[in-house]
């Protein structure tokens, strides 16, 4: 198996869809912190594309569908890649020594009530889903949203049919009520695939002291991330600035329940040590110097690995 990370997030398909970058390998993936020959640099086990729509474009199925096109015809197309959607291709992945791909969409705008579209991104292997970015939408609140509503009617049956079909449902980027909702509703641990916290740093965007409660409770995922702002209020944030929230979460009692969920391609300030996925084993002997071998793997890919063992489909 490889050694490097798993990372729940990544927005190299918006910028691939809005055409700031030209492609995912080779000279034309200038522009990305993500990409292909970076994976293979960094050793990594696994990554997430996030399908997200940039504010900049419309919210149309065609839009939706070309990014899931750039991730079959730039991503999947590459040597060492092979696409993870479910449990027996996450192993196969692994014990081909391959870097694995893993398909989610952030902000149910696009879908626009249907989940007939989802059943069909389902096919697509589309596994994980973020019913929001900031604001609202026909699902629900995003945490910028000023009302700070919950689910909708026509949410709650979206998140009842990701439990059917098997999607993991991303709390990131919720409302809180919308969150709460979440959790009430689901029967199935939930992620948090980029979201720091807020006690650590107080930032609307990361996650309070009961949310990450009730993810552990659930036996959910929290994907600590690499933005600056949610890393650290003030000054300069460094890598080894993470070592907070991470402390914080297993003061909680959520050392099962770290991974990390890098936001790459997804802002453009990045903290010190952490630009790109090339910084990764760099970033990885930091934590094995405070925190051992042990739990760094459990953080870096062995959560992961066993959650997505646990709740993607088998087959």
């Amino acid at each position: 198996m490889k050694q490097g990370m798993i990372d729940f997030h990544c927005d190299v398909l918006a910028k691939l869809l809005t055409g700031e970058a030209a492609g995912f390998k080779g000279p034309v993936s200038a522009g990305l912190d993500v990409t292909w020959e970076r994976l293979q640099q960094a050793d990594a086990l696994l990554q997430t594309f996030a399908v997200y729509i940039p504010e900049q474009l419309d919210y149309s199925v065609q839009n939706l569908l070309r990014a899931v096109d750039h991730f079959y015809q730039q991503v999947l197309t590459c040597p060492e890649i092979m696409f993870v959607r479910s449990t027996e291709e996450l192993r196969a992945c692994a014990q081909a020594g391959r870097t694995g791909a893993v398909l989610a969409i952030e902000g149910a705008e696009s879908l626009q009530g249907d989940l007939a579209l989802l059943r069909v991104l389902y096919q697509l292997g589309v596994r994980s889903l973020g019913l929001t970015w900031n604001h609202a939408n026909w699902a629900a609140d995003g945490i910028m949203e000023p009302r700070g509503g919950g689910l909708t009617g026509r949410g709650k049956e979206l998140v009842r049919a990701c439990n059917e079909l098997g999607i993991l449902i991303d709390v990131s980027h919720l409302s809180e009520r919308s969150f709460w909702d979440t959790i009430e509703l689901t029967g199935r641990p939930v992620i948090a695939s980029h979201s720091n916290v807020r006690s650590v740093c107080s930032h609307p965007r990361n996650l309070t002291d009961d949310q990450i409660r009730a993810i552990i409770m659930q036996g959910g995922l929290i994907g600590l991330t690499y933005v600056p702002w949610f890393v650290k209020s003030e000054g300069s944030a460094r890598a080894s600035d993470l070592f907070s929230h991470i402390d914080y979460i297993c003061k909680l009692g959520g050392a099962d329940n770290i991974m990390f969920g890098s936001d790459f391609d997804g802002f453009g300030q990045h903290i010190a040590g952490l630009a790109n996925p090339g910084d990764i084993p760099a970033f990885i002997d930091e934590l094995e110097k405070r925190y051992g071998k042990e739990l760094t793997h459990r953080w870096v890919q062995g959560n992961a690995f066993r959650f997505l063992a646990e709740n993607l489909p088998e087959h």
